[in-house]
């Protein structure tokens, strides 16, 4: 069984904010059909189930994404898990993928790390900086210009995730579906 989570922050205020292109691939996978909603209180989240994939959404917020995957991961006991995220060391256009190695400084990385250690997948989609403050930025959305490139950006990490789960092959995957920002 494979768990991909996207991570992002629940409500409407905070839909098209940088912080949560992991839901928004999530969304995007989603959008296939033929997941049946398997949410529960227990699990801190939305949670979708096909097959042997699992799709996670917490709805802890950023800061706490660690508690719901641990929630899902102790009760499904997958054996492959994806974490979805938005990377400001990566400019906007970039996706990168890696196993384990350190949060960046991600809050919602450095949960997930505390509670289940850092031994799973990463998709790393690159939103860029900007000299304003972390907070505000990864809280703004994406300007008109931005957003036709992260709609590129996410159709191509649709294709790495679905392969990666598919084969689980993070060398393989980052090879294959690595991309630089022009």
């Amino acid at each position: 069984m494979t768990l991909l989570v996207g991570l992002g922050n629940p409500g409407k205020e905070y839909e098209n904010t940088r912080h949560n292109v992991g839901f928004m691939l999530a969304d995007l996978l989603l959008q296939d059909g033929g997941f049946n909603n398997v949410s529960s209180t227990k699990f801190q989240g939305e949670l979708f189930k096909k097959g042997s994939l699992l799709i996670l959404k917490p709805t802890t917020f950023m800061n706490l994404s660690g508690n719901s995957l641990k929630a899902v991961n102790d009760f499904y006991k997958p054996d492959h898990i994806i974490v979805v995220h938005d990377d400001l060391d990566l400019k906007l256009g970039a996706v990168r993928f890696k196993n384990g190695g350190s949060s960046g400084g991600h809050n919602g990385i450095k949960s997930i790390d505390s509670l289940i250690g850092n031994d799973y997948d990463r998709i790393r989609i690159g939103i860029g900086r900007s000299g304003n403050g972390v907070i505000s930025y990864v809280l703004g959305e994406f300007n008109q210009e931005e957003n036709q490139k992260l709609q590129e950006v996410l159709e191509h990490s649709k294709k790495a995730a679905l392969e990666l789960i598919k084969s689980g092959d993070i060398t393989e995957i980052s090879s294959k579906f690595t991309l630089k920002a022009n």
